[in-house]
Parts: structure tokens; sequence; C-alpha cells
């Protein structure tokens, strides 16, 4: 059994906001294990079951971070999980983060870092400045098997109807690579798809959330074949 099915009691439609990001995080520190007691920021948090994880799984001290989530929200229901010593819930903007520079050991960003990055050069001015030296980012984000902007099937472009903003952003593992290009200021150490990828979708399509009624339709019409999670763990220089 893995780490994440000791919270699979919490993977419902209260705290899923999509594919499963504890299996992807759970992944992701399989992958590149932390060290226990670091301190930890968790962009784009969500309600919180990554920043539980991470404090419970790694002992950090964790900073949870959210835009569309109210920190308030969030603190009442950690109190009731027992984390409020560990996680510090803030609400604010990806790009306009109030941190002190090197403040963090590691920046983990689970399925939303897609959404920060839209202009080439976020990695290098907004999170690797918050890095330690030596510090890592462990990102992952929905993506592309391979690079299909232009010639997509139709079956991709009826399941994101009136979602073209959002699939703008889905990309190869291929296409983030250039895309971070080369730097003398980081270093990808792992680039990988994740192998939890269909599990993470599971959990959300058995969510009962509202939103999983058209995704099921259409990964029951085999949508998936051309999805993917795309991880990478990079380390500032």
């Amino acid at each position: 059994m893995s780490k994440a099915d000791n919270y699979k009691d919490l993977f419902h439609k209260d705290f899923l906001m999509g594919p499963n990001s504890v299996r992807l995080l759970d992944e992701m520190l399989e992958r590149f294990p932390i060290a226990s007691g670091l301190r930890v920021l968790d962009l784009g948090c969500g309600r919180g079951l990554t920043s539980l994880f991470l404090a419970k799984e790694t002992k950090a001290q964790v900073f949870a971070v959210d835009l569309w989530i109210s920190a308030t929200d969030n603190y009442n229901q950690w109190k009731e999980w027992g984390i409020t010593d560990s996680v510090i819930p803030i609400h604010a903007d990806a790009n306009e983060l109030p941190f002190a520079n090197e403040y963090f050991d590691v920046v983990a960003s689970i399925d939303s870092f897609h959404y920060f990055a839209k202009q080439p050069g976020f990695l290098e001015e907004k999170i690797l400045p918050l890095l330690k030296p030596d510090g890592v980012a462990l990102l992952a984000m929905p993506g592309l098997k391979e690079e299909i902007h232009g010639r997509e099937p139709q079956l991709i472009l009826d399941w994101m109807d009136g979602e073209e903003n959002e699939y703008e952003l889905y990309h190869s593992r291929e296409w983030w690579r250039e895309y971070f290009g080369e730097s003398g200021s980081f270093e990808i150490l792992q680039e990988f798809d994740l192998n939890n990828f269909r599990l993470a979708w599971d959990d959300w399509l058995l969510s009962g959330h509202p939103l999983t009624v058209r995704d099921k339709e259409y990964f029951k019409l085999g949508v998936d074949a051309y999805l993917t999670t795309v991880g990478f763990v990079i380390k500032k220089k």
C-alpha cells in the first residue's frame, strides 16, 4: 500500500479539485525523497491535501499558498486535521509571493505550476530566488504524451470545448524541457511522466464531484490516450 492510501478517506468531492494531487506528490517523493523537517512552499495547495501529506509524511514546515481557496477556509479545515502547528495557510498570487529570498528548502507545485508559468522566465524569476542554494523544485503538471497542438484529434477538442484556454497550458515533457531551457542558475535532476497518472485520474472520476460527469464520458471514449502528468525535479545552483 502506498503512503497516499493512508489518506483515501479524503479523496472525495470536498477536497479533490482534479486528478488526485496526493497520488502525484507521493510519486514525486518516491522518486526524489526529501529530508525530514525542511521548510517547504506548497504552491497552489488547493484545499490542502498536499500540505497535509507533506506535513505528515516529511515532518516539513509547510507554507501553503493558494489564490482560489480562502486561507481562512483552509485554516478552519486544517484545525480538524490537527496540522495548524506545521502548515501555515496563505492567500497569495504566485506572481507576488510574500517571502524572503532563499527562504525555502523545497518548492512543491502539484497540478498547478502550468497555471502560473505562462510567461518564459517564471521559474528563474519567481521560484528560484525563493530557494536556498541547492534547494529543489518539485513540479508535476498535466500534459500531453506528445505535442499535438494544431493537429488535435476531434476527441480532445470536444473534451476541452469551452476550456480552450486551459488546454493551451497542456504540453509534453519535451516541450517543458525546452521551455525551461539551459541555465547556470539551475539543473534539471529528473524528468519523467508519472506512473500514477491514471490512479490520480481514477480518484477524481470516483470523487462524486459534478465536474467528473463530463470527464467520465470522455475517458470512456479514450481521451486519456493523449494525456499524461509531467514531472520535473529542478535544483537551484
